[in-house]
């Protein structure tokens, strides 16, 4: 059975001259302002769509590389996964940069290479973003 979340935003307004806000309705967690300006240019305390996929993508990462750690036997002291998401106004999303960096037991660097490598193409919002550039960048810590 699938799980569904929802989200709403009501925007008034023009593009560059309006505003909205998001609200996270399946967890009731908040409502965050949102702008053209916001999105282009500085977020001065707002969010944007990009900010929001870029929350999404590195708690996504980090889920999927603790599981395909845990199959391979590894357990990590901490994931640490820093989503940056590229918007080009007039072209739009373009890429989204993964920066990880764990503590890993036991584990070789290039198993753990492996085992990221395979989080990222497996994890279910790298499958919603196929079509732009995901680049990741992997730190084993001592």
């Amino acid at each position: 059975m699938a799980t569904i979340r929802t989200a709403h935003t009501v925007w008034k307004g023009n593009l560059t001259e309006g505003s909205g806000q998001t609200t996270l309705d399946s967890s009731g967690l908040d409502t965050f302002d949102v702008t053209w300006k916001a999105r282009s240019e500085d977020a001065n305390g707002k969010t944007s769509p990009e900010e929001l996929i870029a929350a999404a993508h590195s708690a996504c990462f980090s889920m999927a590389f603790s599981n395909g750690l845990a199959g391979a036997g590894y357990t990590a002291e901490e994931i640490r996964t820093q989503a940056e998401v590229d918007f080009v106004p007039g072209t739009g999303i373009t890429t989204s940069k993964l920066t990880v960096s764990a503590k890993v037991p036991g584990i070789s660097e290039d198993e753990f290479q492996k085992l990221a490598e395979d989080a990222k193409t497996g994890c279910p919002v790298s499958g919603a973003l196929k079509g732009i550039d995901i680049v990741l960048e992997a730190t084993l810590e001592s």
